[in-house]
């Protein structure tokens, strides 16, 4: 699969609102910006686990394409949810745990960088990484 790799955060749009929305303070949403984020992707068939490490933290996320799981944002803040394979794009749901309001993120790869979008709540941002 074409999003197996390690990938590095290169540059964000729009994050600090997206992370505003999301209800992050402050402090947290400056650190994120400079979180140096790395995510390895391994897929083998429909089960994929990822390895998202940065400054701040290593979490390891193991799922099967189209079954729930819970998961912990780097904040803290808990949602279930699921991925879905599109074509070529990852979509996912996920619902916050604390007030039942839905975050979309997708991932595809545009020109050799993987792009990451969210929505929550009205407010867009994306991230983009290059392959290591």
């Amino acid at each position: 699969m074409t999003f197996n790799g390690a990938w590095k955060a290169e540059r964000s749009e729009n994050y600090d609102k997206f992370m505003e929305q999301m209800g992050i303070n402050f402090m947290k949403r400056k650190l994120a910006e400079h979180d140096n984020l790395k995510i390895t992707i391994t897929q083998t068939g429909n089960q994929f686990h990822i390895v998202e490490s940065s400054t701040f933290r290593t979490k390891e996320i193991d799922f099967t394409l189209g079954v729930p799981f819970d998961y912990a944002l780097a904040d803290g803040t808990e949602v279930s949810g699921t991925w879905n394979l599109d074509g070529e794009m990852l979509k996912g749901a996920f619902t916050r745990k604390d007030n039942n309001k839905v975050l979309t993120t997708t991932r595809t790869l545009v020109n050799g960088e993987l792009v990451q979008t969210f929505n929550y709540d009205g407010v867009d941002a994306k991230r983009v990484f290059k392959k290591e």
